[in-house]
């Protein structure tokens, strides 16, 4: 017997409920926004991602999920932000739109061990805004992120924001990062001891105990920032005051990936233990030149949909009551007559099923129950004699003869 592969997950018809309310209702706040969906593929070429993320982060070391030919390879994308990037340059949409608000919906891919909030096969929810440096779009990008989380019903996040500056500022922050941990190496695990020589920024993000004892110790503040970076971080810091939302400025906050500038943010929740992030974001000023197109500012974040269906609440919000109309037919004849039935009542916008099988009275209405039908409706030789049906109300019980012409009238009501 097959089994689903390691890290994946499949989604059934009870979850699925779940999923398409949070699609639902992203789908109405981007719109609110003047956000516009994007649908780009699930499969790229490797070399964008290393060149996007930086080839010493974890993800393209370890974890992307390669496909290789005799002369390309092509990789599943690990996350979403490089695939739009190049989607924008390559069809010209800063000549048709200097500006644009963008978001995506889809599964992500990542060769890691699987836990809690974490698959190998997983899903963002995510924007990506582009074309502009404004302060005013990183105080957007973040409070979008916030309305998101209200409507999907979470609460209790906090959302952690900082400025690792401009690409000078970074390579300072860089250096003065290294000066200090060369003392204390031999303090740190063997995956940071790796960081060290190549990525030394993905040290801040170590989970281990150790490793974050000897980070706080070091100690990491903004005096890498220039003015311009100081000036821009403040105008994010006042903006999102006066709209009243709730953040923490956190030194140690850089994001792994080597695309990002300036402000970056995360939000976490504490019921998803050690991978506490439910979404992550920032500036990435300078990858839609690196990858070929204009200089153009961008700013963006992604939701793991599997964190977030962890932490809501949405469920208690959800009617999963059914209008669905059971259509039981007794004998040959009544069956051509229960599938012209449930032909009209479809062409009507009525929901209706019915069961193929033959079976009894009782074994129809026992399946009319499993299916939370509201109404059950019976052809038997005697409805066909009279040109009627058999109406019941499930909910109360009641039933009664009524046309068929009657029936759709009152299905409607």
């Amino acid at each position: 017997m097959y089994k689903r592969v390691s890290g994946t997950k499949d989604i059934l018809p009870d979850e699925v409920i779940c999923w398409q309310k949070i699609e639902e209702i992203s789908r109405r706040i981007f719109s609110l926004y003047n956000y516009q969906e994007i649908r780009p593929p699930i499969i790229e070429d490797a070399g964008l991602f290393n060149r996007s993320l930086g080839e010493f982060t974890e993800i393209v070391q370890k974890q992307m999920f390669l496909i290789k030919n005799l002369e390309d390879t092509y990789a599943l994308r690990p996350e979403g932000t490089a695939s739009i990037v190049r989607c924008f340059i390559e069809n010209n949409l800063d000549k048709t739109n200097g500006f644009v608000k963008l978001y995506y919906m889809g599964p992500m891919f990542r060769l890691e061990r699987p836990q809690k909030g974490r698959l190998r096969q997983f899903h963002h929810i995510g924007t990506e805004v582009i074309g502009s440096t404004a302060p005013e779009v990183d105080i957007e990008v973040i409070s979008l992120a916030d309305e998101l989380l209200k409507a999907y019903s979470i609460s209790g996040y906090k959302i952690k924001i900082n400025s690792i500056g401009c690409s000078k500022d970074k390579k300072a922050l860089i250096s003065t990062i290294n000066k200090k941990l060369e003392g204390e190496l031999e303090n740190l695990c063997a995956d940071c001891n790796e960081r060290f020589k190549h990525n030394v920024l993905r040290i801040l993000d170590c989970k281990n105990e150790a490793c974050q004892a000897v980070i706080n110790k070091i100690g990491v503040a903004h005096e890498h920032l220039c003015p311009d970076c100081l000036k821009h971080f403040s105008a994010v810091k006042q903006g999102l005051d006066t709209l009243k939302i709730e953040y923490e400025v956190s030194p140690l906050l850089v994001r792994g990936l080597d695309y990002y500038t300036s402000t970056v943010f995360e939000i976490k929740h504490p019921d998803l233990g050690a991978q506490d992030a439910v979404g992550a974001g920032g500036r990435y000023d300078n990858l839609v030149k690196e990858l070929g197109g204009p200089q153009l500012g961008a700013v963006g974040f992604a939701f793991g949909v599997e964190r977030l269906l962890l932490v809501t609440k949405i469920q208690e919000h959800i009617d999963t009551s059914k209008n669905l109309v059971y259509v039981i037919s007794l004998g040959d004849e009544a069956r051509k007559e229960g599938l012209k039935l449930l032909n009209s009542l479809r062409k009507e916008g009525i929901p209706s099923s019915t069961d193929y099988e033959i079976m009894s009275l009782k074994g129809a209405m026992r399946s009319a129950n499993d299916a939370a039908a509201k109404f059950v409706v019976i052809i038997g030789e005697d409805e066909l004699k009279k040109n009627v049906v058999m109406l019941k109300n499930m909910q109360t019980s009641e039933q009664k003869e009524i046309t068929q012409k009657d029936l759709i009238k009152e299905l409607k009501c």
